[in-house]
């Protein structure tokens, strides 16, 4: 990590699975805004309030050390501990049977945190990018539209920031074509960014084309909300069902299961997308499609 421009140390008090605590916000395999070297080291890039900055984030012997780039770099390495979930309260779960009791355990002994980025709008377009498609649809857009438009990452050449916010407006809509985003998500996208969406999160269901999964998808990752449901998820019902009662579900069914956990409904969630049942499939996958070439 030769040449950051800062750095800074922390000493968790508690476990803690880095990699799997912010595989949360991993894109893909080709994400230009996430990456997982080879020595272990996680580097992830943001346009922060003051500019773009890149992270990487190492540790040993149980000393967390941030390395951090770029105008951005203070404000990244002041946010190391909140993204890795200092600030979240796994106890707040209270186990009401069997199945739940063990996913916390397993969470509890793996070190699993419900981290926040602060930064809303980096959580917004490839959650909108990701509406009723399949995710290697939605992260081929977000690479084209990230290196296209960002620029290179501080300390990271190969890697991208997310362009600021005001940005995204002036994307030609021939770009969105390109990268393979239809102009429903282009729009809903634009009608985004004259939106607040910093300040005002609570009312991003005000805007037209976001609804209750677009919402919790951005509210997981950016605030670290622990209850919020996706509902509207094809596959996350039902794996709760399938782990929780053996059989899957639809949403109505999801929310009834979560309901005994309410106010810790998406930490539930996330323990089941990582240590639950996956039902059995039926049929062809949900192709991807390519408006590419329409």
């Amino acid at each position: 990590m030769d040449g950051a421009d800062r750095v800074r140390e922390w000493t968790p008090s508690f476990p803690l699975d880095i990699r799997r605590t912010l595989a949360l916000h991993k894109r893909g395999g080709s994400d230009p805004t996430h990456r997982v070297r080879p020595d272990g080291s996680i580097w992830r890039t943001s346009h922060t309030p003051d500019g773009p900055g890149t992270l990487a984030i190492t540790r040993r012997s149980g000393v967390v050390t941030g390395h951090g780039w770029g105008p951005g770099a203070d404000w990244l390495l002041d946010h190391l501990p909140s993204l890795l979930g200092a600030d979240d309260d796994p106890s707040a779960l209270v186990a009401r049977d069997p199945v739940v009791a063990q996913l916390v355990r397993r969470g509890e002994h793996s070190g699993i945190r419900l981290g926040r980025t602060d930064r809303v709008w980096e959580a917004f377009v490839p959650a909108v990018l990701e509406q009723k498609v399949v995710g290697k649809e939605a992260w081929r857009a977000w690479r084209h539209l990230v290196r296209r438009f960002g620029v290179p990452a501080p300390g990271a050449p190969d890697m991208h920031v997310c362009p600021p916010q005001h940005e995204w407006a002036s994307i030609p809509s021939w770009e969105w074509h390109l990268a393979g985003a239809e102009p429903v998500r282009m729009r809903t996208v634009r009608r985004g960014v004259a939106f607040d969406v910093e300040r005002h999160h609570e009312h991003l269901r005000t805007l037209h084309g976001v609804g209750r999964w677009t919402e919790s998808e951005v509210r997981c990752r950016a605030l670290g909300d622990p209850d919020v449901v996706p509902v509207g998820d094809y596959h996350v019902c039902k794996t709760v069902g399938q782990t929780l009662i053996g059989r899957p579900v639809d949403d109505a069914g999801m929310l009834e299961l979560l309901e005994p956990y309410r106010g810790q409904r998406y930490r539930v969630v996330r323990l089941i997308e990582l240590y639950g049942t996956r039902p059995e499939r039926h049929g062809a996958r949900m192709s991807m499609r390519d408006y590419r070439g329409f």
